[in-house]
């Protein structure tokens, strides 16, 4: 059976560096067998992928995609605090903002992008909880933004 780590590679990905926090917050807090991620915005080599609101600037489509690489982000900082992703038992809680013109109502559909990746490299323990929020504005003007929690070993 493919780690999650393999299934990364196969989905054609790679898990980056962990982002840089761009305030006074630090990527995860471990407490028990639970790792809260902080909310990972769609940061690619450092640099934010696209900005704007959903519906306006951004399309439906495109959101999906950067909350996909949110998500991916948040792997990449549960796999800084514990090493191997084999660690996770599972995903618990996907929480995911999404930066939404007045008249977009389609942030379940955004959040899916997030949801379908963790279910991919996850498997059945991937799958989760969750809600997907629209907002006024995100931080850095992000489109969308993902937290998870997971239940490691």
């Amino acid at each position: 059976m493919a780690t999650p780590e393999e299934r990364v590679k196969e989905l054609g990905l790679t898990i980056p560096e962990v982002p840089t926090p761009v305030a006074a917050y630090v990527p995860t807090a471990r407490t028990g067998d639970l790792v809260y991620t902080s909310g990972q915005v769609p940061l690619v080599d450092g640099r934010l992928s696209d900005t704007g609101k959903v519906g306006a600037e951004v399309t439906p489509e495109r959101a999906k995609e950067l909350a996909a690489v949110c998500a991916l982000n948040a792997i990449a900082a549960v796999k800084a605090e514990v090493g191997e992703l084999s660690r996770v038992r599972r995903v618990v809680k996907v929480v995911g903002f999404v930066a939404s013109d007045p008249g977009f109502f389609g942030q379940a559909q955004v959040i899916n992008g997030a949801s379908e990746l963790l279910g991919a490299v996850f498997g059945d323990a991937g799958r989760h909880a969750r809600s997907a929020v629209g907002m006024a504005v995100l931080p850095l003007n992000a489109p969308v933004e993902v937290e998870i929690i997971v239940e490691v070993e």
